[in-house]
């Protein structure tokens, strides 16, 4: 079967942001462009049309196709695909997807989408690879335990198999990295705009935020062997 052959049958390839490749072998029907992270307008009627959806773009990208993915109920529903087009993708070191946009696409089109946790936030965000801050006071807890309180050098959450994973480093001369495995990480701090989500500087100052594992599983296609 070739490549548009699987793309019709399987689903459609989303290629975002205006940097995009040029995907030969997929035509009309089986590739859409749209702009950098896609919304409502660009992506609700693909995710309740097509059951296989292959997201080409950044890991905020991808993010933004998943909230969409939340907002039409459609998680359990459709296996997605990724194509990272940042050499420094979050989410392809995380999963095992391949350098190279041409063998990145194949395994989407023709992998099997395994169930992998979908991570939240409290403000109805989805985290798709890595949130980081830095320079933090306060407190913060992974599900009943406490992963710090007081001042942290950096914090980092990101999805493992049992739901999220955070790694709070501390000291200034000696940096200690802790990790902490769960389905929720809380944090409540002194105002702060380091927050960095999927590759995104979050301007606005935050004093609190909420990751923590979805109750559904998201039907991802990975470059895990299981």
């Amino acid at each position: 079967m070739t490549v548009t052959e699987d793309a019709a049958v399987r689903g459609i390839v989303v290629a975002c942001g205006e940097d995009q490749h040029s995907f030969p072998g997929l035509d009309g029907e089986s590739l859409v462009r749209v702009p950098a992270r896609p919304g409502k307008a660009e992506m609700d009627l693909l995710l309740r049309k097509h059951d296989r959806v292959v997201v080409a773009g950044t890991d905020a990208d991808l993010a933004a196709v998943l909230v969409r993915l939340l907002r039409t109920d459609r998680v359990t529903g459709v296996s997605v695909g990724f194509v990272p087009t940042e050499r420094d993708s979050a989410v392809a070191a995380r999963w095992g997807l391949p350098a190279g946009t041409d063998k990145a696409l194949k395994l989407a089109l023709d992998g099997t989408a395994t169930e992998v946790p979908l991570v939240r936030d409290d403000t109805g965000g989805v985290l798709a690879g890595r949130a980081t801050l830095h320079d933090l006071r306060g407190e913060a807890y992974c599900d009943e335990h406490q992963a710090f309180a007081g001042p942290a050098a950096a914090v980092e959450v990101s999805s493992d198999a049992a739901g999220l994973v955070a790694r709070v480093t501390r000291g200034k001369l000696v940096k200690r990295t802790a990790e902490f495995h769960g389905r929720a990480f809380q944090l409540g701090c002194v105002p702060t705009t380091s927050l960095v989500s999927d590759g995104l500087a979050q301007p606005r100052e935050l004093t609190k935020r909420t990751w923590y594992r979805h109750t559904e599983d998201l039907r991802l296609v990975t470059g895990f062997i299981r």
